[in-house]
């Protein structure tokens, strides 16, 4: 009996680690375009950053998004420039550029971040320019 009790707590402190350790690693939330449309819907103040290039930027964006483009210093404008209080979403080409914007940002103590999945690739949402 105490054999398999102490199995059984091994197990569920290996699940526990595993759990953390995952969580840790991309600690953000990934959304669908559907759930960022619901957001902006919310009435709640939300900041959704494009990280694409000023051109694509400028050629068509979710209405509100701000430019803040990947390749032009981004990730130290982002903690000088977005507030760990906001709400932040990421959108860019595919999805692994705001994955790893939002990965800098939980890490410095930002606590509601956001990526949508598959970035403008997939956005069938709005578009202003």
């Amino acid at each position: 009996m105490k054999k398999a009790l102490i199995a059984v707590n091994i197990i569920f402190a290996l699940i526990l680690f595993s759990y953390q350790s995952a969580f840790s690693a991309n600690p953000h939330k990934v959304i669908t375009g559907p759930e960022l449309e619901t957001m902006m819907k919310d009435g709640k103040p939300i900041v959704i950053v494009d990280v694409r290039e000023p051109e694509l930027f400028a050629k068509g964006h979710v209405p509100g998004a701000i430019n803040i483009p990947y390749d032009y210093g981004a990730h130290t404008r982002i903690l000088k420039e977005l507030a760990p209080k906001d709400r932040i979403v990421f959108i860019c080409h595919g999805g692994p550029m705001g994955d790893e914007l939002g990965q800098i940002l939980t890490k410095n103590n930002y606590t509601q971040v956001y990526n949508v999945a598959g970035g403008m690739r997939k956005w069938k949402g709005p578009v202003t320019k």
